[in-house]
């Protein structure tokens, strides 16, 4: 295989190591496995690398992103519940310097009113919600036309 012409940092924050079992109404049936795999088989084709994680921790979320910087062409995140009340994890994003895709399998606006505002949103380039795991692929897509015009 080419050496990848970019590394991309994939986070995932709180409860998605339980998507499949966790309210499959609102986030599919989908694994986070299912969205790793379908990340790194589309990264692939783009002549990128992945780096997928997930944590529940929101200091270890901003220590990721804290390592990031000067390690990856962008990032793709779902912050997960940290969306909503994080601003330590909007701090560590503002200093990283590549383009910033937010992702949500749901549509954060058609849920509760504490789903509304997001501490991402005004640190990324765009946000891409209510496509369940393909909303990963999508963001793939749009780094791609950033990274490479």
């Amino acid at each position: 295989m080419a050496t990848p012409r970019h590394n991309i940092l994939v986070l995932n924050g709180p409860n998605l190591n339980m998507l499949g079992v966790r309210e499959p109404q609102v986030y599919g049936f989908h694994t986070l496995a299912d969205i790793e795999a379908d990340c790194q088989e589309y990264a692939e084709e783009l002549g990128f690398a992945v780096d997928f994680r997930q944590t529940n921790s929101e200091g270890e979320l901003v220590t990721l992103i804290q390592q990031a910087r000067g390690a990856c062409s962008g990032l793709v995140i779902n912050a997960g519940a940290y969306t909503h009340t994080s601003i330590a994890i909007h701090d560590a994003l503002k200093i990283l310097e590549v383009p910033i895709i937010e992702v949500h399998l749901s549509n954060p606006q058609a849920r509760e009113a504490f789903r509304h505002t997001s501490y991402i949103s005004p640190v990324a380039k765009g946000t891409i919600c209510g496509f369940g795991g393909h909303g990963y692929i999508l963001a793939l897509n749009a780094l791609r036309s950033l990274l490479e015009g």
